[in-house]
């Protein structure tokens, strides 16, 4: 069953070339409602834990340091249908094959800087929000 909540994270690069705004307008206007937002940065030791998922792939030491490269912006979003909503909305990780009118398409430099997450299940979204924030702030 779908929830209506989602994790995104705003990457070191969408920061870094000032698309905050710009993409938390598009978040808007897709229909979100920003329910916690918080503007840090990831140490190594967090950004390893985050996505020891990907731990034995071959560009995980590249994603590590990349994501504790410069801040991020860690939000939780509600909407019906938040995750699949969401993920189309960000589109395909490879900006050259997100669909037009999608964060990826307008604002990622490349595959590995693709200037958002977006949480993939509904048990990841709940996973990952709680990494960054406490259940209080978020349920």
């Amino acid at each position: 069953m779908a929830t209506n909540r989602t994790f995104t994270m705003l990457k070191p690069d969408a920061i870094e070339n000032n698309y905050t705004g710009k993409i938390i307008d598009m978040i808007i206007g897709a229909g979100f409602k920003i329910k916690a937002m918080k503007y840090t940065q990831l140490t190594e030791a967090q950004a390893k834990e985050f996505y020891a998922v990907h731990s034995e792939r071959p560009f995980y030491g590249e994603l590590v340091e990349y994501m504790c490269s410069g801040p991020i912006v860690a939000a939780i979003l509600e909407k019906d249908n938040a995750v699949e909503d969401f993920r189309t909305l960000i589109g395909a990780t490879d900006p050259a094959e997100a669909a037009a009118g999608t964060i990826r398409a307008a604002y990622a430099e490349s595959k590995g800087r693709n200037a958002c997450h977006g949480s993939d299940s509904d048990e990841n979204a709940e996973i990952e929000g709680m990494f960054h924030f406490a259940a209080n702030e978020i349920f």
